[in-house]
């Protein structure tokens, strides 16, 4: 792409993404798009503010667990009963959490039940051994499946960056997942919702309708990676979900995943400046 192209991006306001072949997410290029600095700077107060921190956490951590345990319920077959239970235990204790390390522990939880059943919502047309999934694992993935969620994050990731960028939000700094150096922070806030609701329904698409099959992945002692053939069909059932519409459970209104995760991101800014009580997750029944 040349220098002239980005600048004439930049110029409209269009970003231009940067992933590595191993799917990290390395960066965005984008033009001035700050706009109101009074949220940036209530962005960062609220960062400060232990409770206020904690309160968009829990939040964050409940319409996750919630959208996963809906996720299996819905196409695990057999439903996982004795998970199914567990996990709406868990999310019992959510409100009731008094730290973000308490917090931290039941996403991992809820994490640890979802993933131990998700071959249960695989049925690949190829019927290949590639296909078994025992756990969730990465940097690098070890196996397709791993591949495509990593992958399908790494996507998510930047169209919540993005999202929060047109806020005048700095996706760098969370207030749930701590800044690191490299890191978006508070896109990751932004998009742990969206994790099951956009990237592991991809993922069970791409699979379960053939669009990706074994052969679509290269294996090596450093882990397994997409071939770009199969890179592009994953992209493909990645986007045909980002633009299925949906009922937003506070807006009451249909429109498309990607509009949500925007909608989302300026419901959180709205929280930041005190316009609105709470910030609500994005949760599907």
């Amino acid at each position: 792409m040349s220098a002239q192209t980005l600048h004439l991006l930049c110029q409209e306001g269009i970003p231009v993404v940067h992933l590595t072949m191993g799917h990290w997410f390395c960066g965005i290029t984008t033009g001035i798009t700050l706009r109101n600095a009074y949220v940036r700077a209530a962005q960062f107060q609220a960062a400060s503010e232990p409770a206020r921190c904690l309160a968009l956490a829990k939040a964050i951590v409940a319409a996750k667990g919630a959208n996963q345990r809906t996720f299996l319920r819905r196409n695990a077959s057999p439903p996982p009963t004795a998970d199914l239970d567990q996990m709406a235990e868990l999310l019992t204790k959510v409100e009731h959490a008094h730290a973000l390390d308490q917090l931290l522990g039941l996403e991992g939880n809820l994490a640890a039940r979802y993933y131990a059943n998700f071959s249960a919502l695989l049925s690949p047309r190829d019927f290949d051994s590639s296909w078994e999934f025992t756990n969730r694992n990465r940097r690098p993935p070890k196996d397709p499946v791993n591949a495509l969620l990593s992958f399908g994050y790494a996507m998510l990731a930047k169209e919540c960056t993005i999202a929060a960028m047109s806020e005048g939000l700095d996706p760098w700094w969370g207030l749930y997942h701590q800044p690191r150096h490299g890191r978006p922070a508070l896109a990751l806030d932004l998009m742990e919702e969206f994790r099951p609701l956009i990237v592991d329904s991809a993922v069970i698409t791409a699979i379960n309708t053939g669009m990706v099959t074994a052969g679509s992945f290269v294996r090596s002692q450093a882990g397994c990676m997409l071939t770009d053939t199969g890179r592009k069909a994953f992209i493909r059932a990645y986007e045909a979900r980002l633009d299925q519409l949906v009922t937003h459970p506070v807006f009451d209104y249909r429109c498309s995943w990607r509009s949500i995760i925007r909608l989302q991101a300026r419901l959180l800014a709205r929280w930041l400046m005190g316009d609105v009580p709470q910030y609500s997750g994005m949760v599907t029944r």
